[in-house]
């Protein structure tokens, strides 16, 4: 195999591959030896007929198209190092020879990644970052703590924001009852804002077996077109009231709901946990500071086709969010009223700063010599491990070679960001 470069106009790269003769007669052979079973040949048996009777009947280059999807893959990987190209989308190729002489001759065309001068990134000035925890902050958190430790109990008194009505109700536009507006034993704690806005205010002050109408308008943008910005009427019945009942913050709830025998003990580790959280995210915010300023000293022109695809990704994830919360990203563009087109244009910038950083880290880790070993690849997997409570022998079982190697591409991005930061100034 050989490649040797023809053009570099802006990203997009031309080179022509040659592929010699015997490689690529193997591929025909795997070709013809997939494809054989296709071929009626009158005095040969489905399948049977030799390759050249097949070529003279249809043609000789009956196999090359199926060849070259074999061969190509094969050869293409090397190619690229040997030319010291990074593509960035699929090639584009053409045959421009096939002989005995010289084998398969193709001219391949590939978008590659911009080349660019790194600005700097050693030595940058970053502000140091505190969070102080604050006694109002710890009292937050033991507050919500006993929060999780509180229950519902019934009770007949007023209905007030923060209680758990359990109510039926039907909604009624025009006096004629409308499709999904009816239910029976839901509990909707006041104040959540889950219902239609001026739904839940009307509720507060009544009390279990009263029934009330509650008269509200939809939204101008609901996603039921028969229902948006029409008024309507709920009849509901409130079947009963829950309270919160929240424990008292003393000794004994330490003991109950924690391992500290003291309400004392109990705060303090809630303090110095809320500390550990405060320097993890100031020294979360240093890291995008440093790699914040080392992109914006570096001038790219970051190419449609990498932030397209970032935008797929963007838009793919979203998805999976979305389904995993019983949503379709189809659901999330009516209730918006947006177009996907308006969607990507809103992701279009973020999507763009990733790229950029992406193309400067991967600059900066070539330039510094990152690599990460088979050892921190493997400390990395037995931490996956744990944090799944599964064995290693599990988790590994589990990877494929392509998750390897995106374990691989993130531990050399994180080791890069390491240097940058340990080449920082921050104060």
């Amino acid at each position: 195999m050989k490649a040797e470069l023809i053009k570099k106009e802006g990203n997009v790269v031309n080179f022509k591959l040659t592929i010699d003769n015997d490689k690529f007669e193997a591929a025909i052979n795997k070709a013809y030896n997939k494809n054989k079973g296709r071929f009626n040949i009158a005095g040969f048996r489905k399948g049977k007929a030799p390759r050249s009777i097949i070529e003279n009947n249809y043609g000789k280059g009956v196999f090359y198209e199926e060849a070259i999807d074999i061969v190509f893959p094969e050869v293409y990987p090397s190619a690229l190092d040997e030319l010291n190209l990074a593509p960035i989308d699929r090639p584009s190729i053409d045959v421009e020879e096939i002989s005995k002489d010289n084998g398969l001759v193709l001219v391949v065309e590939v978008e590659v990644q911009p080349e660019f001068e790194l600005g700097q990134y050693k030595g940058i000035e970053v502000a140091k970052v505190d969070y102080n925890v604050t006694e109002e902050e710890v009292d937050a958190k033991l507050k919500e703590l006993q929060e999780r430790a509180s229950r519902l109990v019934d009770s007949d008194k007023e209905i007030e924001n923060g209680d758990t009505a359990n109510i039926d109700f039907e909604g009624f536009k025009d006096d004629v009852a409308f499709e999904g507006g009816k239910a029976e034993g839901h509990n909707l704690v006041i104040g959540s804002g889950s219902f239609i806005p001026g739904f839940e205010d009307q509720l507060i002050g009544k009390k279990a077996g009263e029934e009330v109408d509650v008269n509200v308008t939809f939204p101008a943008d609901y996603h039921a077109e028969e229902l948006a910005g029409a008024p309507v009427v709920f009849k509901v019945k409130i079947n009963g009231v829950k309270v919160k009942e929240l424990p008292e913050l003393n000794d004994e709830f330490a003991q109950d709901t924690t391992e500290f025998d003291t309400l004392a003990e109990l705060r303090a580790d809630v303090k110095a946990k809320a500390e550990e959280e405060a320097a993890a995210k100031a020294k979360g915010e240093e890291r995008n500071a440093v790699v914040d300023a080392v992109v914006a000293n570096t001038e790219i022109e970051v190419p449609e086709t990498m932030v397209n695809a970032q935008i797929d990704n963007s838009i793919m994830e979203l998805n999976y969010s979305l389904q995993y919360q019983g949503f379709s990203i189809e659901q999330l563009l009516e209730m918006t009223g947006k177009s996907m087109q308006e969607l990507r244009d809103e992701k279009k910038e973020d999507a763009e700063k990733s790229v950029k950083a992406s193309l400067v880290i991967d600059a900066i880790a070539k330039a510094e010599n990152v690599e990460v070993t088979e050892e921190e690849v493997q400390a990395e997997v037995a931490k996956m491990a744990e944090a799944y409570n599964m064995t290693l022998d599990q988790i590994k079982e589990a990877l494929k070679p392509s998750d390897l190697e995106d374990i691989k591409g993130q531990l050399r991005i994180r080791k890069t960001i390491d240097f940058l930061v340990e080449n920082a100034v921050i104060a």
